[in-house]
């Protein structure tokens, strides 16, 4: 049976992993989740109650979070570009920025988003400039990492960089990074023209108008 993804195309977290299938061509079945009644939306409730998503499926096993199935295609359908090292050490600096992207860009952006999402009367101020603050510190100490790098750990692209591409794309859209970062703004931009992602980017354009705060007419 081929792999199954359920995804949405607009979503950051199955952009992830969309960089990653791309980038060594491996084929896969789309799970569009269009919308809670669809029948990828109905079946996704049933393997995975929580109902977040990507979610992988292959030969009866189900594959839950980005980074986790990640690796799992990498030990499975293994290709041309090694998304983490065999190298221990390399690996271990993959994984930590991996989470750097996941922890310090991803959460306090979607903190933001999901905030402009609630009922004006549940918005939380305080909780949105606690994340614009994050964001900051976050872009002051990836600009000084991104000196001298391509990606995220040097010359290879890498699981880390999979995570970056998205995560750094909507985290501009919500709190724009200043021009304090250059090398930061730099590595954004190699990570759109990466072919893998600019994909990604193309197949989630139809899906813009759903973006809160209002997607900018750039990128």
């Amino acid at each position: 049976m081929a792999l199954q993804l359920y995804f949405h195309p607009f979503s950051s977290y199955c952009q992830k992993v969309l960089v990653a299938l791309y980038e060594n061509a491996i084929p896969f079945e789309p799970q569009l989740l269009d919308g809670p009644d669809s029948p990828a939306s109905q079946q996704l409730a049933r393997l995975w109650p929580i109902k977040r998503f990507p979610v992988l499926v292959e030969a009866g096993r189900t594959i839950l979070e980005a980074s986790c199935i990640i690796e799992y295609l990498g030990l499975h359908h293994p290709g041309p570009v090694r998304l983490i090292p065999a190298e221990p050490d390399a690996a271990l600096e993959v994984r930590m920025l991996d989470r750097f992207f996941d922890n310090y860009i991803s959460t306090p952006q979607q903190k933001i988003v999901f905030n402009a999402l609630r009922p004006a009367e549940s918005r939380d101020a305080y909780g949105v400039q606690e994340a614009r603050s994050m964001l900051d510190t976050a872009y002051a100490w990836l600009n000084e990492r991104m000196a001298g790098r391509e990606w995220a750990v040097g010359d290879q692209f890498s699981l880390a960089d999979c995570g970056a591409a998205p995560f750094l794309f909507y985290a501009d859209w919500t709190h724009a990074i200043g021009d304090a970062y250059p090398h930061v703004h730099a590595y954004r931009r190699r990570l759109l023209a990466r072919p893998s992602f600019a994909r990604a980017v193309d197949e989630a354009r139809p899906y813009r108008s759903y973006f809160p705060l209002g997607a900018p007419d750039r990128d």
